[in-house]
C-alpha cells in the first residue's frame, strides 16, 4: 500500500443501510463478496489464484457496526471498491436476498502514523489480542496488573504492525506507548471459544475509523473507532 508523504492514506466505506444484520455475520459479507469478485483481485479475499493466502494487511475488511453491513477499503482497496460495489443491486447471505437501493459511500484521506499527543479510541468490535503463543502466556498471569501490562504491549505491537504493512516507519525516537482499559469477553471463532476484549485505550498514535487491529480484522474485528 502506498502512504503519501504527509503519512494519509486513501479510506472508502461504503453501507447498505436498508440491510440490518448481527455483528457475527461479518465473515458471511466476506465470503459473499469475495466469491462474487473473486476474478477482479486478491485483495477482496485474500488468496492469490493459486490459492494461497495473501499475507497482507487486508486492504478490504467487511464489518457489520451497529446493525449495518459496511465495507472498508484501505489504499488500493479505496479505489477498489466504488468501481464494484455501485453495481451491486442485491446481497445473497444464507439463503436470503436482501434487495438494494440505497448505499452510503465515503472516500476521503485520514491521517496515519506516530502522533506527538496521546490518541484516545474504543473498539466498535471485538478486539481478538491473542494467538496461540501468547494466550497461554495470558491465561496463566496471577494479576490484573501484569495481564494490563501485557495487552499495552499487544496492541502496540499490533499497531506498529499496522502500520509497516502501510509503509509507515517510524524514526528511532518515535516509540509507542499505549493504555489499555479493557474487559474480557468470549466469542465464537471457527467454531473455538476464544477470549476477546472490548473498551478503550490510548496510544501516540494516529489510526484511521475503520481500520481493524489484531487477528481476523477482514472478518471484522478489532474495529477501532476515535473517541
Amino acid at each position: 500500500m502506498t502512504v503519501t508523504t504527509q503519512n494519509k492514506i486513501s479510506i472508502t466505506r461504503i453501507q447498505f443501510p436498508e440491510i440490518k444484520l448481527l455483528t457475527r455475520d461479518a465473515h458471511k459479507l466476506r465470503g459473499y463478496f469475495g466469491n462474487l469478485f473473486k476474478e477482479h483481485s486478491p485483495i477482496l479475499h485474500n488468496h492469490y489464484e493459486d490459492g494461497s493466502l495473501r499475507y497482507r494487511y487486508p486492504a478490504v475488511q467487511y464489518k457489520v457496526l451497529n446493525g449495518v453491513p459496511t465495507l472498508i477499503g484501505i489504499g488500493e482497496g479505496a479505489g477498489l471498491l466504488p468501481q464494484l460495489f455501485l453495481k451491486i443491486r442485491e446481497i445473497t447471505l444464507d439463503g436470503d436476498t436482501y434487495p438494494i437501493s440505497s448505499k452510503n459511500i465515503q472516500h476521503n484521506q485520514q491521517q496515519i502514523g506516530f502522533s506527538e499527543e496521546l490518541q484516545s479510541y474504543s473498539f466498535d468490535t471485538l478486539w481478538m489480542a491473542l494467538n496461540q503463543d501468547n494466550h497461554k502466556t495470558y491465561i496463566h498471569l496471577a494479576s490484573a496488573i501484569e495481564k494490563k501490562k501485557m495487552l499495552n504491549s499487544i496492541i502496540v505491537g499490533h499497531v506498529l504492525s499496522l502500520f509497516s504493512n502501510m509503509n509507515i516507519m517510524l524514526d528511532p525516537d518515535q516509540r509507542l506507548m499505549a493504555m489499555t482499559q479493557l474487559q474480557e469477553k468470549s466469542t465464537k471463532f471457527k467454531d473455538n471459544t476464544m477470549i476477546a476484549f472490548t473498551g478503550e485505550f490510548v496510544i501516540n498514535a494516529h489510526i484511521p475509523d475503520g481500520l481493524g487491529l489484531g487477528k481476523s480484522v477482514s472478518r471484522g474485528f478489532g474495529t477501532v473507532k476515535k473517541m
